[in-house]
């Protein structure tokens, strides 16, 4: 069940908010931002405050501006959770608005999204949305998910994750604990058949990457930081057809150069190990650095 985290530092929620627009996807209302020739798609899923979050629709236009279409359904139907009716408690509201609810309807806003055209769809989902994010995950309807400051996703849900997953989670954080999210990171490193990040981001608190003050400029840093992660979504559903190659370094008096369409991206000492891939000048994506291994999200 959700806690008292799930609650704190509420956003001024928005209507107006944001470039976009809003309009009917799926059945539900949504706020939409980029272009609909775009492909691929992104669909953001909010945390318990729902779709009217500046921060969170900021987000949206950021990476409709990098070239997607973005789309923030409000699953909550214009009934959000709303900390100052103290009649109707977080327990109460969840009662109502379920996570499973949630993913049906988000498989009803995918299925409108490929009737446009749209065959490439990655899906970030915060804290309450999270764990609707990773239950499309388990199944073909995204190419790759983001999961940020979850709550009630378990083990056995990353366990079940079949596409590209990045967890990103807070360092004081109840609902999913630093110690749950590294059991998350076994899990995905048990699973090479599935590309995995996973990050805990020190000194923030749960709901950190959309419910931060924009004038804390160390709120702000985190943030863009989380939102810099998230846009990796991007890059796995990209129209080139995302493949993410792992590149292990050693040895000495080496180096590994990749590059995209004559652009060097990245330069690692040490001889390359490459699985599920190959390293070429056809094309390489964002570098990441994870442990003792370099991840190349390459764009062939």
């Amino acid at each position: 069940m959700s806690g008292p985290q799930c609650c704190e530092n509420p956003p001024t929620l928005n209507p107006s908010s944001g470039v976009g627009h809003v309009e009917q996807i799926g059945g539900l209302n949504s706020y939409v931002s980029g272009s609909p020739q775009s492909n691929p798609a992104v669909l953001l899923v909010s945390d318990v405050f729902g779709y009217e979050n500046p921060n969170l629709r900021k987000k949206a236009d950021k990476l409709a501006a990098a070239g997607f279409y973005v789309v923030v359904p409000d699953f909550f139907h214009g009934d959000p959770y709303n900390p100052d009716n103290v009649e109707r408690p977080i327990q109460a509201w969840i009662q109502e608005h379920g996570t499973d609810k949630g993913y049906e309807e988000a498989k009803l806003v995918i299925e409108a999204l490929k009737q446009k055209g749209i065959s490439k769809i990655g899906a970030a989902g915060y804290c309450w949305g999270a764990k609707v994010v990773v239950q499309l995950g388990q199944g073909d309807y995204i190419q790759a998910a983001v999961l940020l400051h979850p709550s009630f996703v378990t083990v056995d849900d990353i366990k079940a994750v079949k596409v590209p997953i990045a967890v990103l989670g807070a360092e004081i954080d109840q609902r999913s604990p630093p110690e749950l999210v590294k059991q998350f990171e076994e899990v995905l490193k048990a699973k090479p058949e599935v590309d995995g990040l996973v990050k805990i981001f020190p000194g923030v608190a749960h709901g950190w990457s959309v419910r931060y003050d924009p004038q804390d400029l160390a709120a702000v840093k985190s943030a863009e930081e989380a939102y810099q992660d998230t846009s990796v979504i991007g890059k796995v559903v990209d129209r080139h057809s995302g493949t993410v190659v792992d590149v292990m370094t050693s040895g000495k008096n080496r180096w590994g150069r990749c590059y995209y369409k004559r652009q060097w991206w990245g330069e690692r000492g040490g001889c390359l190990c490459v699985m599920g891939g190959k390293l070429d000048d056809s094309g390489v994506g964002k570098v990441t650095h994870v442990g003792d291994w370099t991840k190349y999200i390459v764009l062939k």
